[in-house]
């Protein structure tokens, strides 16, 4: 009878990663460039809109209209940008924890 319970079916091991799924892994958990198409898409998406409201609003918010545009369009797409990444971020934790790295 052996002492050491460790099980060695687990498919969740860093063994039975691919390339890809190791790549993904580390990027979402530590650092480096995203190359996932659906999540650039998205957050390019998302920093376009907030670019968009955030013109609107500065312009109306702003009394000269291309200072609003301007400074509302800036402020509209760093918002969004700090958003996305970081409703992407947990997103992609949970997934990960969930022992999905596709």
């Amino acid at each position: 009878m052996s002492s050491s319970s460790v099980d060695t079916d687990s498919t969740n091991s860093a063994d039975d990663l691919t390339a890809r799924q190791t790549y993904n892994l580390v990027t979402d958990t530590v650092t480096g460039p995203n190359i996932r198409l659906r999540d650039n898409l998205i957050q390019g998406a998302a920093i376009a809109a907030g670019l968009v409201l955030g013109a609107v609003i500065g312009a109306i918010v702003i009394p000269d209209p291309l200072v609003g545009l301007c400074v509302g369009g800036f402020l509209g797409a760093l918002v969004s940008l700090f958003v996305s990444g970081g409703i992407l971020l947990v997103f992609r934790a949970v997934k990960h924890a969930g022992g999905e790295h596709d």
